[in-house]
């Protein structure tokens, strides 16, 4: 869950392959009072973690697939000379920031920590182009065919979790949607199924998260 680093610290762990880089990593956080340094092994206790790498490539992936199951979620790269590998993969694996060495500060490096601990995020411009082309394809081509928004919701469903959220029993969205009771019943259980939903309160609160109602 993000936090507010306006009131808590932000616990950071570092992953570079060269020593030195890591060191001089660490030494740009250790006069930030909203920054603490936690060891790579503190599994789970990192609020973000910073992998640096020379390329970004597949092997990357590889390494925040693994430090993913170790419990870290949130990564900010920092990448040495070029970008070869799926930006769209990389974020779904957590990336949440990228840095460029060459054009790399400190504050621009204390910032992007901060920004995804908070839940945001930062990328450089090109990226963010080929981010969004990726995304605008994936909506296009796999999403709209089935009849499903970037939220994971189809249209219909919307609809039903947003008449739950106004108080209506199912007996009263069937006669509002013109279904019968047992099809709103059907909707509702192949949403929850499919995401993973608990119960109706639940699905709510993810339309409400969504961006939906």
């Amino acid at each position: 869950m993000p936090r507010s680093a306006s009131t808590l610290t932000v616990r950071v762990a570092i992953h570079a392959p060269d020593a030195v880089i890591r060191v001089g990593l660490a030494n740009h956080l250790q006069f930030d009072r909203r920054i603490t340094e936690v060891p790579p092994s503190s599994t789970g206790e990192a609020d973000v973690t910073v992998v640096a790498v020379d390329s970004a490539d597949a092997g990357t992936l590889d390494v925040l697939a693994a430090l993913s199951d170790r419990g870290d979620s949130r990564f900010v790269l920092v990448v040495g000379r070029q970008w070869q590998t799926n930006i769209f993969t990389a974020v779904d694996r957590g990336v949440r920031a990228v840095l460029w060495r060459d054009s790399f500060t400190p504050a621009a490096f204390v910032r992007a920590l901060i920004t995804v601990a908070e839940g945001g995020g930062s990328f450089p411009p090109a990226l963010q182009g080929v981010l969004m082309e990726q995304v605008q394809w994936t909506h296009r081509k796999v999403l709209t065919p089935h009849g499903l928004t970037a939220s994971g919701v189809t249209p219909r469903e919307a609809d039903v979790l947003r008449l739950i959220a106004d108080g209506k029993e199912l007996s009263e969205i069937a006669e509002l949607l013109s279904y019968s009771e047992r099809t709103i019943k059907y909707i509702l259980s192949g949403l929850m199924k499919r995401l993973e939903l608990r119960n109706r309160a639940h699905a709510v609160a993810h339309a409400i998260r969504s961006g939906l109602i």
